[in-house]
C-alpha cells in the first residue's frame, strides 16, 4: 500500500513540475533565440526556466560575473502558480489511490516531500558560475508550498476559530491595501503606460512585463499597507517611503513604481485608525469563545504578518537596491502595537467605566 503512495504521489509530483517547467522552457528557448547572443548555448534557456521555476517558489539567489548581487525580492503572487498546481496534482493522487491510504495527513507529507526533493534536486542542476539558487532553502519553501496545496484539496481541513479570525483580520487589511493599490494605479495610467513604452519591450517582452507586474502586486498591497501603518518601505538602500520620510534613489524602469507617492504625508497616518479599528472587531468576535482564543488569533496575525513581510522584502540584485519592500520587525509590530490598541479598547474601557461607577 505504501509503495503504491509512493508510486502514485511521485508521478503526480512529476506531473506538478512538469505542466510549469515545460512552458517556462517554451518561453525561454523563444527569448533566448531572439537574444541572439553568440556566447551561449542551448543549456542557458533551460537554466533560464528552472530559475523562474524555483524564482515562483521564492527561492533566493546569489548572482556573480558581472552583475554581483542577492536576488530574494521576488514576487509572491507568482507563488499562486505552483500552488494550484500542486492541489490539482494532489486531487490527481488522490482520485487515483481510491481511498488506498490509512491517513491523509501521511499522504499529504509524503507528496510534499517527494515535490521538495525533486525541486532540491533541480536547484542544484540549475546552478552556474554566475547565478546560485540558494538550494538549502528550496526544501524548506517548496515543502511548505506544497503542503498547503495539499491541504485545501481532499477532505475539507477545518481550521481553528483563532486561525479563522485572524485570516480575516488580515483579510481586511489586504484587501482596504489593495483597493489603495487599485486607485492608485488608474490615477497613474499615464505614467505607467510612458514607462512601459519607453522599455519598447516587444509582443513577448510585453507579455512577461505585465505578468510580472500582476505577480509583484502582493507585494505593493503590503508596502501600502506599511506606509499606511506608518513604517514605510524601502525602494533601495538608504531610502524610505513613509508618511512622516521621502527619501529616494534611481528607481529601476519598473511600471508598477508609478504609484509610488511624490512627498510624504502625515495625513495617511489616518488609516491607523482603520487597524485599530479591525483590532477592536477582532476583540469583539472573540468575545464569544474565551481569552485564549483571543490571544491565539493575534499570535496568528503577527506570525502571518511577519511572514508576509519577509516574503515582501528583501534585495534586487544590485548592492544599491540591496534594501527593498518592508522593514519585517518594524512592520510587524506597528500592526501588533495598533492591533493591540484595538483590542484594550474593547476588552478594557468597560472595566474601566465599572471600576469608576463605584
Amino acid at each position: 500500500m505504501l509503495q503504491r503512495v509512493l508510486a502514485v504521489s511521485f508521478a503526480q509530483v512529476l506531473r506538478s513540475v512538469f505542466v510549469i517547467l515545460l512552458p517556462l522552457a517554451f518561453i525561454s528557448l523563444i527569448a533566448w533565440a531572439t537574444a541572439g547572443s553568440a556566447t551561449g548555448n542551448t543549456s542557458d534557456p533551460m537554466r533560464a526556466a528552472l530559475w523562474l521555476w524555483l524564482g515562483a517558489h521564492h527561492i533566493p539567489f546569489n548572482l556573480s560575473g558581472t552583475t554581483i548581487g542577492y536576488l530574494s525580492f521576488l514576487p509572491i503572487g507568482a507563488m499562486l502558480i505552483p500552488f494550484f498546481a500542486l492541489r490539482v496534482g494532489f486531487t490527481k493522487a488522490l482520485s487515483k489511490l481510491h481511498g488506498d491510504f490509512h491517513n491523509i495527513n501521511s499522504v499529504r507529507s509524503i507528496f510534499a516531500g517527494q515535490y521538495a526533493l525533486v525541486a532540491t534536486l533541480l536547484s542544484l542542476f540549475s546552478r552556474s558560475t554566475n547565478v546560485s539558487p540558494q538550494w538549502y532553502l528550496t526544501p524548506i519553501f517548496t515543502f511548505g508550498i506544497a503542503y498547503l496545496a495539499a491541504l485545501t484539496a481532499g477532505s475539507r481541513v477545518r481550521i481553528s476559530q483563532a486561525a479563522s479570525l485572524a485570516s480575516r483580520v488580515l483579510s481586511i487589511l489586504l484587501g482596504f491595501s489593495f483597493i489603495i493599490l487599485a486607485i492608485l494605479i488608474f490615477t497613474n495610467t499615464a505614467t505607467f503606460k510612458n514607462i512601459s513604452i519607453v522599455l519598447q519591450p516587444g509582443i513577448l517582452g510585453s507579455f512577461l512585463l505585465f505578468a510580472l507586474n500582476a505577480f509583484y502586486l502582493p507585494n505593493a498591497a503590503l508596502s501600502i499597507l506599511g506606509y499606511f501603518t506608518g513604517t514605510g518601505f524601502a525602494v533601495g538602500a538608504g531610502t524610505l517611503v513613509s508618511p512622516f520620510t521621502h527619501r529616494l534613489g534611481e528607481l529601476p524602469a519598473l511600471p508598477l513604481l508609478s504609484v509610488l507617492p511624490t512627498t510624504s504625508s502625515r495625513w495617511a497616518l489616518i488609516a491607523v485608525a482603520l487597524v485599530v479599528v479591525v483590532g477592536a472587531a477582532l476583540a469583539i468576535w472573540a468575545q464569544s469563545s474565551s481569552t485564549t482564543t483571543l490571544i491565539q488569533s493575534f499570535v496568528h496575525l503577527l506570525i502571518a504578518t511577519a511572514l508576509l513581510s519577509y516574503l515582501a522584502s528583501g534585495s534586487l540584485m544590485t548592492p544599491a537596491m540591496s534594501a527593498v519592500g518592508l522593514s519585517i520587525w518594524k512592520f510587524t509590530l506597528s500592526i501588533a502595537v495598533e492591533i493591540a490598541l484595538g483590542i484594550a479598547l474593547v476588552v478594557l474601557l468597560p472595566q474601566i467605566r465599572i471600576r469608576a461607577k463605584r
